[in-house]
């Protein structure tokens, strides 16, 4: 089937006596044995629930994996994926990433006897010059949060399975409608379901899916130790939300698009970073390894004062954190997103007082265009 069948249709559940099209809620933390030593095939909802099974069957559909858990945030997914590992290990990781994911792994990961280095995954180089008897995987965001920097997956992944090292993607910014890193040679991806998937900014939620059944079997028996759930009424509106996630995607990259070369025409704009601008410096790897370009646009204005003017002033689109829904939201990553990275770090990512990034919506884009025109125009 094709993609926009298979978010409607794919890890359908089967139909009961009822004839209901949309799944049920199973809100039941418990279910009764037929008799002594046997099962429905659910036990406890920590480890399995029927809701929760339909979404994490449709999610491995979607990108192509033996296997999906379904857990209770993006960065529950990244915690859970590094349960993987353990004291004396290392990981190298992208330079440009989630402030929250450099968090965990400074503070959390850390503490637990990891190591880090973070490097240019494109500077192929540096990458191999990292590796270590101790180093076990490469953990890639692409398009990176918030400069959009682009990752060669396949070219990563090869690197990485000739050195014996598991390879991690996020693929939050692009989800599986333009891109599938396990197709890519991938092991392991990571989202951030409160994003993309569930699109409607009303659930969290995350997701890991492997490519491999020994890994699969591994962290669904960890998932179920540590207990990183993710409730049956979240599950319900992840499988809600995923039903329209070819719409959503097409119409906000569009959007996007649009919006980023108006922005090149703002004499307050001194930059635009936007994957499917021509001229960004991995446009053409774009092509290759995805099918689109996302709805996610950071830019750079001329000055501090007019970075905050326009968050003050915009009326369509929303001065919030996170990304994903239908609705246009603006962050101010210096102070949101990477509040916690230390500031000569910030700016020696470009991540200033300047810059801002934006997740653009489904709304019509001559409204988007007009908000962000009045809001530039009351800065002064």
């Amino acid at each position: 089937m094709e993609f926009r069948t298979r978010v409607v249709h794919g890890g359908d559940h089967p139909r009961d006596a009822s004839g209901a099209v949309s799944t049920p809620i199973h809100l039941a933390s418990t279910f009764a044995h037929p008799g002594v030593g046997e099962s429905t095939g659910y036990d406890y909802a920590r480890t399995a629930s029927p809701t929760r099974q339909h979404l994490e069957r449709l999610v491995a559909d979607l990108e192509f994996g033996v296997d999906a858990l379904a857990v209770s945030t993006g960065m529950a997914a990244i915690s859970l994926v590094c349960e993987l590992f353990g004291p004396g290990d290392h990981i190298i990781h992208s330079d440009d990433l989630y402030g929250g994911s450099i968090r965990y792994f400074r503070t959390v990961l850390a503490n637990h006897g990891v190591t880090l280095s973070a490097v240019d995954t494109n500077d192929f180089d540096a990458l191999s010059a990292l590796i270590t008897p101790a180093t076990k995987a490469i953990f890639v965001e692409t398009p990176t949060n918030p400069m959009m920097k682009v990752t060669d997956v396949a070219a990563v992944a090869s690197l990485a399975k000739a050195r014996g090292l598991l390879t991690i993607v996020d693929n939050t910014f692009l989800s599986p409608y333009f891109m599938n890193p396990l197709r890519l040679g991938a092991d392991i991806v990571i989202h951030s379901g409160t994003k993309y998937l569930g699109g409607h900014n009303d659930s969290l939620a995350g997701y890991v899916v492997t490519a491999g059944e020994g890994l699969a079997e591994q962290l669904r028996k960890t998932a179920g130790s540590v207990g990183y759930t993710l409730g049956a009424f979240d599950c319900w509106l992840q499988i809600r939300g995923i039903k329209t996630l070819a719409l959503r995607m097409e119409a906000a990259s569009d959007n996007a698009l649009a919006i980023a070369q108006w922005l090149r025409t703002q004499s307050k704009v001194t930059a635009v970073h936007y994957v499917g601008l021509t001229d960004h410096p991995q446009y053409e790897l774009s092509k290759r390894q995805a099918r689109g370009f996302g709805s996610m646009v950071t830019f750079e204005t001329d000055s501090e004062e007019t970075a905050k003017a326009l968050l003050n002033r915009v009326k369509v689109a929303q001065y919030a954190e996170s990304l994903g829904g239908v609705e246009t939201l603006i962050t101010y990553p210096y102070t949101q997103t990477h509040a916690d990275v230390p500031e000569e770090e910030r700016r020696s990512r470009g991540i200033t007082e300047r810059l801002l990034r934006m997740s653009v919506g489904i709304e019509d884009r001559a409204d988007l265009i007009a908000d962000l025109a009045q809001a530039f125009e009351r800065a002064g």
